[in-house]
Order: C-alpha cells, then sequence, then structure tokens
C-alpha cells in the first residue's frame, strides 16, 4: 500500500503538529514525492488559529514556513482521510484511540 496522505497530531495543533507537518511537507517536496501532509489537534480551543510563534520560529531556523497553517481539529471521518497518522506523545496516541 502506497502512503499518499499523512497527519501529524498533537494536542493543540499549534506548536509541534505544524512543526512537524512543515518540516514532513518540505522533505517530501525536496525528494519530489507526491504524499499530501496535514496536522491536526486533538482539542478544539486553538482552531483557526495560526501556529505558536516560537515553532513559526523554529521552523523559520530551519528554513521552513508554518506561518499560514492554521489549528484544525481532528474529527473521526479523518481516520479514513489519511494513510499514516503520526501521533506526537502517548497522550496524543490515547486520545485518537
Amino acid at each position: 500500500m502506497a502512503v499518499e496522505r499523512v497527519c501529524v497530531v498533537c494536542l493543540g495543533n499549534i506548536c509541534r503538529s505544524p512543526l512537524g507537518e512543515g518540516v514532513l511537507r518540505q522533505a517530501v517536496m525536496t525528494r519530489g514525492l507526491r504524499i499530501r501532509i496535514d496536522s491536526a489537534g486533538t482539542g478544539n480551543w486553538h482552531v483557526g488559529k495560526s501556529p505558536d510563534k516560537r515553532s513559526i520560529a523554529e521552523a523559520r531556523r530551519r528554513g521552513v514556513d508554518i506561518s499560514k497553517q492554521r489549528a484544525r481539529q481532528w474529527t473521526a471521518s479523518d481516520f479514513k482521510n489519511y494513510d499514516v497518522i503520526l501521533a506526537m506523545d502517548s497522550n496524543n496516541l490515547k486520545n485518537l484511540q
């Protein structure tokens, strides 16, 4: 099975998962792969907000722009929309399960 869609998931989708999305997206593009990369949070309190300024700065330091990303909440339908789901820690994994 080919991996075509990947989602990185953390709690609020403003710190770790946007950074993971940005770095992974750049790695995929650099290699000329056709994989859709996305991110989401298990919580809903940051929906629509941009990534945390510290994550934006860390990404920029690595040559990655994540400033245009906006937080969204993971939904049950996302399970069928992604081939790979990367939970950023064990609590995020438990929330997904």
